[in-house]
């Protein structure tokens, strides 16, 4: 492990700004923890850091502590929702009333919309108390301009992007919970590299009202936490369904083993790390199965980057459009389409990826869980490249659940994440399944 990567793993444990969520709600419930308290300690914990991680692109200390206290006036009077008090970064492509949704780009530098994103909206009704904006890359899309955060676990490296802030916030305890959006990798990866959890839920699933569209067909809302349970509260809050799973008993389980068409991109420490899960399932009882996709599931990979230019054509428009100068020129070669790409060619695209979606879920149906790759291997060293999400895209493409849990760790000591996945609309199912996996690698370490 590098030196910058050994000092960011300390932590104060006398400090609320390194509690999970789940552990900060329940003395938040029980007012023995105040939401002022909480946000006075997560305010501590960016003065000392982000200069260094730069996971936000706005904070203003004085408009969080204000909301801090007005939910401690309303906790006074026995009123609390069910997210009462927890600070909750949202990924700077997501609108907020109150803060600049400025999507890091030099068009909208100063951008205050003064309306909330549907999914903001929802967590302030819950009683969540909305921090800061954390940093992206460029509409949170392929090109344009990097975010300027660094990877909490080794400065040196990378994030992941595009909800880099997100990420690496989580991750360093400036805030329990932040949202991101994914439409390749850009929920997933990150918390691989970071040594987050995240769900990237099924495609649709939770309201992208008031988020910035890239790929329409692709972009999901997602989130981190530190913990399954941290991702379970917001899904209750953002799926208000009556689902009652019951704990998955890994000595009955069926899981498969899928290493997915691009199995031969992956490093050794992600090989290294799928093995070890498998041999620690075994050794638990489970029944672990390799899953090879059938063959038209090769062609994922390729077809998902295809949609996602060809429908970043119509995202990118208004403002090639109105400011065709100032706007870069990747995204301007998303509108001109200098892929070439026919409307025949991104008919085929749909038509093959809705029959893999529909067949997915039928092998998928088998198992109890999935388990697969989240990200090449460790975080690259430096910022310009924020790693491949070959391994992530597919996944997206079919619209299904996926959660990462950072169980292991590559050879510098940074973490390596897996992914547990399942059909679509599995998400309470895909939750239980990560919560009993989690407990297995950590626990087993």
């Amino acid at each position: 492990m590098s030196h910058s990567a050994a000092e960011n793993l300390q932590k104060n444990p006398q400090s609320p700004a390194f509690l999970t969520a789940t552990e900060a709600l329940a003395r938040l419930r029980t007012r023995e923890l105040t939401a002022e308290a909480l946000t006075l300690a997560c305010l501590a914990q960016v003065k000392e850091r982000d200069p260094l991680v730069k996971a936000w692109s706005f904070i203003d200390p004085e408009h969080v502590l204000a909301q801090a206290r007005e939910l401690d006036r309303i906790a006074a009077n026995g009123n609390m929702g069910p997210l009462h008090g927890l600070p909750i970064g949202i990924k700077d492509v997501i609108l907020t009333e109150d803060m600049p949704t400025q999507y890091n780009s030099q068009i909208y530098q100063g951008f205050h919309p003064r309306i909330d994103a549907a999914c903001v909206s929802i967590l302030r009704a819950a009683g969540a108390l909305i921090f800061g904006k954390a940093d992206t890359v460029e509409f949170a899309a392929a090109g344009g301009r990097k975010a300027l955060t660094h990877n909490p676990r080794d400065l040196e490296r990378t994030p992941g992007a595009s909800s880099s802030g997100s990420a690496a916030a989580v991750a360093d305890f400036h805030v329990p919970l932040a949202l991101g959006t994914q439409t390749g990798g850009s929920m997933i990866r990150p918390a691989s590299f970071c040594g987050a959890y995240a769900i990237k839920p099924t495609w649709n699933l939770v309201n992208r009202d008031g988020a910035k569209v890239y790929a329409v067909s692709l972009d999901t809302i997602g989130w981190f936490g530190r913990s399954v349970a941290d991702l379970a509260l917001l899904y209750e809050v953002f799926v208000p369904e009556k689902v009652s799973v019951a704990p998955l008993d890994l000595s009955k389980a069926r899981i498969a083993i899928c290493r997915s068409p691009v199995w031969d991109k992956a490093d050794p420490a992600t090989k290294n790390a799928l093995a070890t899960a498998s041999q620690k399932l075994k050794a638990a009882g489970a029944q672990v199965i390799d899953l090879e996709l059938p063959s038209p599931f090769e062609k994922l990979v390729a077809l998902q980057y295809l949609i996602m230019r060809t429908e970043g054509g119509s995202a990118f428009l208004a403002e090639y459009r109105k400011h065709y100068e100032q706007l870069h020129q990747s995204f301007r070669d998303h509108v001109d389409n200098t892929d070439g790409t026919t409307r025949d060619q991104l008919r085929r695209a749909y038509d093959i990826s809705a029959e893999c979606r529909a067949r997915f879920d039928e092998i998928a149906a088998g198992f109890d869980a999935i388990l697969t790759p989240s990200a090449v291997g460790e975080a690259p060293v430096g910022l310009a490249f924020t790693g491949d999400y070959v391994f992530n895209a597919m996944w997206t493409l079919l619209h299904v659940p996926c959660v990462n849990i950072p169980c292991f760790n590559g050879p510098n000591g940074l973490p390596v994440g897996l992914t547990v996945t399942g059909p679509r609309f599995s998400d309470p199912q895909v939750l239980v399944a990560a919560e009993a996996l989690s407990a297995l690698f950590l626990g087993a370490a």
